[in-house]
């Protein structure tokens, strides 16, 4: 959840500083606007790019549990073959 806390840090931190900027501005409301939206657009460029970096990495780590998973039921299955080859059943 540390990710988690740091988007929401980071949009708090986004929001705050759109309302300061706003507050502040010794520009007219239209320059202050179009100041805004291009802060926006690139805070909104580093977020996405920060969250396809995340998801990356997950789906990194969930396909090599997947293979890790994989790999740990072929040999299980090998050893339990070779394990009834060397049972004979009773009669």
């Amino acid at each position: 959840m540390k990710s988690g806390k740091v988007f929401l840090g980071l949009l708090a931190g986004l929001a705050a500083g759109a309302l300061l900027g706003v507050l502040f501005a010794p520009d007219k409301g239209t320059v202050t606007r179009k100041k805004i939206t291009k802060k926006g657009e690139k805070y909104v460029d580093g977020l996405t790019e920060k969250f396809n970096e995340f998801m990356d990495d997950v789906t990194e780590k969930f396909d090599q549990v997947k293979e890790d998973v994989s790999e740990f039921a072929e040999n299980t299955k090998a050893k339990y073959e070779e394990i009834k080859k060397e049972v004979k059943p009773s009669k």
